[in-house]
Order: structure tokens, then sequence, then C-alpha cells
């Protein structure tokens, strides 16, 4: 699992950016879309949506991959794959071996080659393509699901939200995608609510 936390971009509903962390390489490709109801939410049309995905999320940055059209195809069967496992150890379902299959067949390719510049970051080597950081993702996922945060992937509590993290707080008791969205909105309702309840008594 991916120690750097950048975290993501997001949107509200209303258009209010927001910053998320989900905790993790593998989650950070959830939000781009995915299988059933989350396909409304797909971003990935294009190679330039699939560079654009590695440029914003904690992999290193610094050289922009080649990317193919095929690439885009397995970065979508790796995300539905991955939306699966994670849904799956949230509600307690059983991992389907065709998802397994998919993330293990991304794990076996190569994976970018890492360097450390001059300055001390990690950076890759030249020439990296879109199959090497789609290993680098998947070998993220083989971390998270066989690691000590396995039974750590949450979904976030709010309303209508279903953004998937990884718990790391010292307690495990994190409920919410992000506090100052979510948790917040979550919190305004309870207090409407309470405000009706005391109104009708």
């Amino acid at each position: 699992m991916s120690e750097a936390a950048r975290g993501l971009t997001l949107h509200t509903r209303e258009g209010r950016p927001y910053r998320f962390d989900p905790g993790a390489l593998c989650l950070e490709l959830l939000p781009t879309g995915g299988p059933g109801e989350y396909a409304r939410w797909e971003v990935l049309h294009t190679t330039a949506d699939l560079v654009r995905w590695f440029g914003e999320s904690r992999l290193p940055t610094g050289v922009e991959p080649v990317v193919v059209d095929a690439e885009v195809a397995a970065a979508r069967a790796l995300r539905d794959a991955l939306w699966a496992l994670a849904e799956g150890r949230v509600f307690g379902r059983a991992a389907r071996v065709a998802d397994l299959d998919v993330v293990n067949a991304a794990a076996a390719e190569a994976p970018p080659v890492p360097r450390f510049t001059a300055d001390g970051r990690l950076a890759w080597a030249a020439g990296v393509t879109g199959t090497q950081l789609l290993s680098a993702v998947a070998r993220d996922a083989v971390e998270l699901f066989t690691g000590p945060y396995a039974d750590r992937i949450r979904q976030c509590g709010g309303h209508n939200c279903s953004l998937l993290f990884v718990d790391t707080s010292r307690p495990g008791r994190r409920r919410w995608c992000v506090m100052e969205n979510c948790g917040n909105r979550s919190k305004v309702r309870a207090h409407r609510a309470r405000q009706s309840e005391g109104e009708d008594g």
C-alpha cells in the first residue's frame, strides 16, 4: 500500500471541489467510474484521460506515460474488479475468481522501474507504459487486500456516498470519505432531524 498521501480532487454534486484521500493507490482508481450504477461517473474514455489520472494519483510524477487504447480498457477492467473486491470486503461477500484473475493478471506485468532523483524524490525511469503503471496499481491492491489493513476498508457513511477508503486512523473509527464534506452534511441532517422531532413533540 502506498505511503505517500496526496489525495484526489473530487467535486460535490453542486460542483464544489474537495480533497479525498482513500489511503491507497488502488482505491484512487475507483472514483473514475465503475460497473453498474457507477458507470454514469465514467471519466476514462481516452488515453489522455488515463494519463491525466496517472498524474493526479499518488504515483510519482515527472514522466508522462505512453498509453494506448487497449490500456484504457484494461484500466476500466481493473477498476471494476477492484470495486467488486473492495465492496466485497466492506459487506462480507466472497471474492469472485474472475475479479481476482483481473487483478492478478495486471500485477503479473512488469512494473515501472523506480529511480531516485538528485533531490531525493522517487521517480520513474523513462519510457513508462500504461500497462506498467496499472501493474503498480494492481500490486498495491494485492498488498492492501492481503495486508494488515485488509479489514479496514470502509465505505463512506454519508447519504448517497459510495466512496471507499482505508481507515488508517489509530482507533479505526473513521466514518466519512471527508469530514468537511459528508461528515458535516451528516451532522447537519441529524441536527435538523432532532429539531423536527422537537417541534413535533
